[in-house]
């Protein structure tokens, strides 16, 4: 009763107006409520009085209910108290419920009239069949079809736009065509409609031809449909056409609209050229967000990471597809640590990250290889709400794979309760680069009992792991497999692990058969597969022939020019190894120098071969001498024979000994790093590097992980899991 009362009090009315006049009082009040919860009081009093059966009250409470509030529980529920809602009304509430956050409700009130024989007309379909677009609901929306059709209703201009859309967003692509085809007459609308629906879908060049015959058809396009168009040639690449579609723009528009200029500018920068983009952007008044994102991102995708940062930071107002754009370019562009620095300052400004930005940062921490970030950004993704997205637990397994923990990327996988091909490729070429052939092998072979079918990028990984592990039969099985069975083409990776596989069990000329036996013109990993492992084998003529190959496809390739060099030393060809080396000062090319990475905590700390500029590089040093001085009583000597500098013995010696990962090395045993150090390193490790760490492993009795450029090596009791087949 007190509510009752209370809701009395709170009308606009009279509190107690006269029994004859109660009827308006309430249907005034009805219209000048202002909340959901005052609504529901009325309708209390509605009730209270008897008036619930009044179809006029109860029309006038649902359309009430649809102004006040975007969730229509409420009004959808009493509508449903409503015997035979009059058509007007059906109508208004079909449209409100094609736009709310739950359409298929929207199919329940068509439900609803077609059990009590409530007409429909031509105004009931537009939001039937938008309702059915936005759930995919192809059924229903083929039955409405059907429906219109029977009515005559089909040749209506607004519900064949209608068909389109729903068939289009049903996957029916061929339908929506059929209908607009067979649309009498087609305005910008329709046209709009079927050129988005080929875009949402990909076909891009049925965009540029639906683009033509609409210009050949005398509709002029809207800067929707440039918009779109341009789109597309951004997607597909084809910036001949969308240079075509600039100058269409120029020559039918006086002044092109900050919005067509975005849209030439993302066409632009998705096409690379980004001089034309910073062209049409400079001319922009403002630096919308959209035009100021696709620079960003097309920046990044050029390796112009600080012109990209630079957009970044001038931009007054960011999103989350600007921050996400940012922390891409980072990760893609070999800076991964910024990309880390750049989603912790978003973090700061409380903005919340979603799943495209998780991925970037995922793939950020395991191009760094630093575990303890990894574990840290692996609660992030639970504690967020990612946990359950099958791409980011794909994701977590390469991070985890990538950083050393080849435990907890397995784990991982057995624990998810989904997986696809992916997923299975992910923990086998974990498997994989970890030097364990035997488990990548078995989980292969476990994939296809899932009936779970191989990709490309799976044969990869199988092939690799045989390749590392000298299983040469397995390998040739597989890749025949792959061909006879799995019906894949071969492609430049997949012959590239074959040469590789060939080359490290020493049957070198089979390598070289297979490269002038397969369909496709080598490139240079072939090429530098085979000239690796003439390098490991010193098949030195077979080897420079390969290095003049890979030059010949990449003059500046580093690695070809000191291979080069290095066999016309140990030849001692003098004036051979002058004219490389003075070939590679004319070019500024040099040899790409050995650095190293360890994390201490959430710290990382990097080095160079040779290194002194670290605050602790005395006692780094120090420890050194001690760590050598105690190998050497088990037998250590240091192996010069990499070194072909011309220098004396003893200096060769001080410079193996400070290559970057054994400084890395010292620097975690001065910290005390557990039982297990984890080093990252951007070359090959060498041999000597190689038999210290498992000294180290034996003498200290620590567990150490190095990730070099092509696998990793754990060492424990002096011996390492590559088998010293590397």
């Amino acid at each position: 009763m007190a509510t009752v009362n209370q809701t009395i009090l709170s009308l606009p009315s009279q509190p107690n107006p006269p029994p004859n006049n109660h009827h308006n009082y309430l249907f005034s009040a009805l219209s000048s409520s202002t909340t959901l919860t005052h609504l529901k009081q009325i309708h209390a009093q509605i009730f209270r009085t008897g008036l619930d059966r009044s179809t006029s009250f109860l029309v006038k409470l649902v359309l009430s209910s649809c102004a006040l509030s975007s969730g229509l529980d409420y009004a959808l529920s009493v509508f449903n108290h409503i015997h035979r809602p009059p058509p007007s009304l059906c109508n208004k509430f079909l449209r409100e419920l094609s736009r709310s956050s739950q359409p298929e409700k929207t199919l329940l009130v068509y439900e609803k009239m077609r059990t009590e024989g409530i007409s429909v007309d031509r105004f009931s379909f537009p939001p039937l069949l938008k309702a059915s677009a936005r759930v995919s609901s192809i059924v229903e929306g083929m039955e409405i079809h059907g429906l219109a059709t029977k009515l005559g209703f089909d040749s209506d201009p607004f519900i064949q736009a209608g068909l389109i859309g729903m068939y289009a967003a049903c996957g029916r692509i061929l339908m929506a065509r059929l209908v607009f085809d067979k649309m009498s007459a087609r305005d910008v609308v329709a046209w709009s409609i079927m050129i988005d629906c080929y875009c949402q879908i990909g076909l891009f060049n049925d965009v540029l031809l639906l683009f033509e015959d609409m210009r050949h058809s005398n509709v002029k396009p809207d800067e929707m449909i440039l918009s779109l168009v341009l789109s597309a040639c951004g997607r597909s690449g084809n910036i001949n056409y969308g240079k075509a579609i600039h100058n269409f723009i120029l020559e039918n528009n006086s002044v092109i609209s900050s919005y067509l200029q975005s849209s030439l500018i993302t066409m632009y920068t998705s096409c690379g050229s980004m001089d034309s983009a910073r062209e049409l952007f400079d001319e922009l008044n403002t630096k919308n967000l959209i035009a100021s994102t696709a620079m960003v991102t097309g920046y990044s995708k050029q390796g112009q990471i600080e012109s990209a940062r630079l957009i970044f930071d001038q931009m007054a107002e960011k999103d989350l597809i600007c921050w996400s754009a940012m922390i891409s370019g980072y990760a893609e562009s070999d800076f991964p640590q910024e990309a880390l620095n750049l989603f912790n300052e978003m973090q700061k400004r409380e903005l919340k990250p979603d799943q495209v930005t998780m991925l970037s940062v995922i793939a950020a921490c395991a191009h760094l290889g630093a575990l303890d970030q990894a574990k840290s950004i692996h609660k992030f993704v639970d504690k967020n709400g990612f946990g359950d997205a099958l791409a980011v637990n794909n994701a977590l397994i390469d991070m985890y794979a990538k950083c050393g923990s080849l435990e907890r990327a397995r784990c991982l996988f057995d624990r998810m309760p989904r997986k696809n091909v992916i997923s299975w490729t992910s923990v086998i070429t974990a498997h994989a680069i970890h030097g364990d052939a035997a488990n990548a092998l078995l989980l292969f072979h476990q994939m296809k009992a899932n009936n779970i079918e191989p990709n490309g990028i799976t044969f990869v990984g199988v092939l690799y792991a045989c390749s590392h592990a000298g299983l040469v039969e397995e390998g040739r099985k597989v890749f025949s497999s792959m061909i006879k069975e799995h019906s894949i083409t071969p492609k430049h990776e997949h012959y590239g692990c074959m040469v590789d596989l060939f080359g490290r069990a020493n049957l070198i000329r089979e390598a070289l058969e297979l490269i002038e036996s397969m369909p496709l013109a080598p490139n240079v990993v072939i090429w530098g597969s085979l000239m690796a492992a003439c390098r490991i084998y010193k098949e030195n003529e077979l080897g420079e022939f390969a290095a003049k190959r890979v030059l010949e496809l990449d003059q500046n390739h580093d690695g070809a020019l000191v291979f080069l060099s290095n066999i016309y030393a140990k030849e001692k060809r003098w004036d051979n190894v002058g004219e490389v080396r003075k070939l590679m000062r004319n070019r500024g090319i040099s040899k790409e120098r050995g650095c190293s990475r360890i994390g201490i905590g959430n710290e990382l700390h990097e080095f160079l071969v040779g290194d002194r500029k670290h605050k602790a590089a005395d006692k780094i040093y120090e420890k050194l001498g001690e760590v050598v001085s105690e190998l050497k009583k088990f037998g250590y000597v240091p192996n010069t024979e990499s070194v072909l500098v011309d220098l004396e013995e003893e200096e060769k010696k001080e410079l193996v000994l400070s290559h970057s990962e054994k400084l890395a090395l010292c620097f975690g045993l001065i910290n005390g790093e557990g039982s297990c150090i984890h080093i990252v390193k951007n070359l090959r490790v060498c041999e000597d590097c190689h038999t210290f760490m498992k000294l180290v492993s034996k003498v200290y009795k620590m567990d150490i992980v190095i990730r070099d450029r092509s696998r990793f090596h754990h060492y424990r009791d002096g011996a390492c899991s590559c088998k010293d087949y590397w």
